[in-house]
């Protein structure tokens, strides 16, 4: 069945994609975006921090280094959240209620799992940000790249310059991993791991997979 056949009341499906550097996130995003237009699928790619010109510049904000004022924890919540505030209402929900799959590399998942996990930010706090300013939106299917740490961090430093968050230690990238997996482990329903330490064909075959499974369930 081809997707323009559904009934035009169907909205998007919203998709996210997680993991920590150097997993390939931006690779297999742009694999399943190819792999659903196969399927005649609409969908558009996009990502956290930004999506929209007020969220970019609120990305360049939290990734650029600050060497005369060290950023608060805090900080880095309220900033996500507000560059997701003006990504949810002017790309992501217009989108998602014309029919269009969204695909989003990154969402709230990694306010968890860097921010809370890594930098020590309470839970709690972040989920009365997120109730708040999305209400019940909750992306549909979360893919997680799964890779060790550091060989993640050894992957992004052979091909750039890291950014502020990228300098933290390994111990730092180490929480937010087990703290992904902590939280696929508690929704398997909405959560498909994927081994990132596998070659480039072998992701994509399993994602390829996971995407079938996630298109024949729901359309």
């Amino acid at each position: 069945m081809q997707y323009e056949n559904i009934k035009s009341s169907k909205r998007g499906l919203f998709i996210t994609f997680e993991g920590v550097e150097g997993a390939g996130k931006s690779t297999v995003i742009r694999s399943a975006a190819e792999y659903l237009k196969t399927r005649n699928i609409p969908c558009i790619l996009t990502r956290e921090f930004g999506g929209t010109e007020i969220a970019e510049k609120i990305r360049e904000v939290l990734l650029n280094h600050h060497y005369a004022e060290k950023m608060s924890p805090s900080t880095e919540v309220l900033l996500a959240f507000a560059a997701r505030a003006q990504h949810l209402e002017n790309l992501i929900l217009p989108n998602l209620a014309k029919g269009t799959w969204v695909l989003c590399d990154r969402f709230t998942d990694a306010t968890y799992a860097y921010q809370g996990a890594g930098r020590g930010v309470n839970a709690k706090q972040i989920e009365i940000i997120e109730n708040w300013v999305q209400g019940e939106i909750r992306p549909d299917y979360t893919i997680l790249l799964d890779l060790d740490a550091s060989l993640g961090l050894e992957r992004v430093k052979s091909t750039r310059k890291l950014d502020r968050i990228e300098v933290e230690k390994i111990e730092f990238f180490e929480r937010v991993r087990e703290n992904y997996l902590a939280r696929a482990k508690k929704e398997p329903g909405r959560f498909g791991v994927l081994d990132a330490s596998r070659s480039p064909e072998e992701v994509r075959s399993e994602l390829e997979k996971m995407l079938g499974k996630i298109i024949n369930y729901e359309l």
